[in-house]
C-alpha cells in the first residue's frame, strides 16, 4: 500500500514538474543538442534569424490567445493574414497608394473579419470552432477571387494585358527587411506587441475582465460584465493581429503571396498551447505564447540545419502540440480529481 502511495506521489510530482518547467526544459535540451552538433546554431546571427522567423507566427498566436482567454477559439487567423497580405500588396503595386493607407486599410480588413466572427458567435450563437471554420473558408475564397489566384509582385502582368504600375517602396520593405539597433525590425514589432498584450492581459482591468469572461461567463455576467461585448472585442483584436501579421509578411518577402497564412495556423495554435505550461501558468497568456513560438522556431531552425526534409516538419510540430496538450490536460485532470 505504501509503495502504491509513494508511486502516486512520484507521478504527481513528475506531472507538476513537466507542467511548470517542461517547456523550459525542452527548450534548453533543444539548444544544447543542436549546439553540440553544429557550430552555426548557437550564434547571434542565427538567433536573430530565429526571432525574425517567429515574429509573424507570434502575431497570429497573440490573436488566438485573446480569443482563448475569453473561452473561444479563432481558426480564421491564417486566412485573415492571407487576405491582409494580398490587400497590402495590391494597394501598393496595383493602386500606388501612400504607405499610411497601405498600413491602415489591411488592419480595417482584419477588423471587419473579426466583426463577422463576433456576429456569428456572439449574436447568432454559432459555436466558435464552426463559425471561425466557416469564416476561414469564406475569407480564403475571397482573397483568391480578389487576386484571381495570382500572387502580387512588382511589375506583374495584369489580366488586362498591362503591367502593374506600382512597386513596393523602400520604406515599406524596411518594416520587414530592415534592422534597428542590431535587431531586425520585425523582431522589434513582435516584442513591442508581446509587451503590450502582456500588460493588457495581466495589469489592466480590461485584462481581468477578459479572463473573468473566459473563466466563468455566468459569474462575470452576474458581476455586471457585458460578456457579449467582451467576446465581440476579443475576436476583433484577433483579426487585427492577423492583419498585422499579413502586413509584416508582405514587407518581409516583398510580394503578396496567396495562402501565405494557411501553413502558419498550426504553428500559431501550437505556440499558444505550449505557452499554457510555461512556469505552470495554466492559461492562455502573452509571454507563454511568445515562449511557445520560440520553442517551435528554435526546433525548426535546428532541423533545417540538420537538412531534415521540410515535409517532415509537420510531424515535429504536431508532436510538440500533442506533448503540450497531454501535459496540460493530465495536470488539469489531476487537479480536478484532488478537488
Amino acid at each position: 500500500m505504501q509503495a502504491v502511495v509513494k508511486n502516486n506521489k512520484l507521478q504527481e510530482r513528475a506531472i507538476n514538474f513537466l507542467f511548470k518547467f517542461g517547456a523550459i526544459t525542452l527548450l534548453i535540451c533543444i539548444i544544447i543538442y543542436f549546439s553540440s552538433i553544429s557550430d552555426a546554431f548557437f550564434t547571434y546571427a542565427n538567433f536573430t534569424d530565429i526571432l525574425r522567423s517567429i515574429s509573424i507566427v507570434t502575431l497570429l498566436a497573440l490573436g488566438v490567445t485573446f480569443t482563448l482567454v475569453v473561452g473561444g477559439f479563432d481558426l480564421s487567423v491564417g486566412s485573415t493574414m492571407s487576405l491582409s497580405t494580398v490587400v497590402t500588396a495590391s494597394l501598393m503595386v496595383w493602386y500606388e497608394m501612400p504607405i499610411w493607407l497601405v498600413l491602415i486599410l489591411p488592419i480595417i480588413v482584419g477588423v471587419l473579419v473579426g466583426m463577422v466572427n463576433s456576429f456569428l458567435i456572439v449574436i447568432i450563437g454559432i459555436p466558435d470552432l464552426l463559425a471561425t471554420l466557416s469564416t476561414m473558408y469564406i475569407v480564403a475564397g475571397f482573397h483568391r477571387t480578389y487576386t484571381e489566384g495570382y500572387s502580387i509582385y512588382n511589375n506583374m502582368p495584369l489580366t488586362s494585358g498591362d503591367t502593374a504600375p506600382g512597386q513596393f517602396s523602400e520604406a515599406f520593405l524596411w518594416i520587414g527587411q530592415g534592422r534597428l539597433l542590431g535587431l531586425p525590425v520585425p523582431v522589434w514589432v513582435m516584442l513591442i506587441l508581446v509587451v503590450i498584450a502582456y500588460i493588457v492581459l495581466n495589469h489592466t482591468r480590461w485584462g481581468r475582465i477578459l479572463y473573468m469572461t473566459g473563466g466563468n461567463e455566468e459569474a462575470a455576467t452576474l458581476s455586471g460584465v457585458n460578456t457579449r461585448k467582451v467576446k465581440f472585442i476579443a475576436y476583433i483584436i484577433s483579426g487585427i493581429f492577423a492583419s498585422l501579421a499579413g502586413v509584416l509578411f508582405t514587407a518581409r518577402v516583398g510580394s503578396g503571396q496567396i495562402d501565405a497564412g494557411t501553413p502558419l495556423l498550426m504553428e500559431a495554435v501550437a505556440a499558444v498551447f505550449v505557452g499554457y505550461s510555461v512556469l505552470g501558468i495554466g492559461k492562455p497568456n502573452a509571454l507563454g505564447t511568445f515562449f511557445g513560438a520560440a520553442v517551435i522556431g528554435i526546433l525548426l531552425n535546428g532541423l533545417t540545419i540538420l537538412n531534415l526534409p521540410y515535409y517532415a516538419f509537420d510531424i515535429i510540430k504536431g508532436s510538440v502540440l500533442v506533448l503540450a496538450l497531454a501535459v496540460t490536460y493530465v495536470y488539469a485532470k489531476k487537479r480536478f480529481t484532488r478537488t
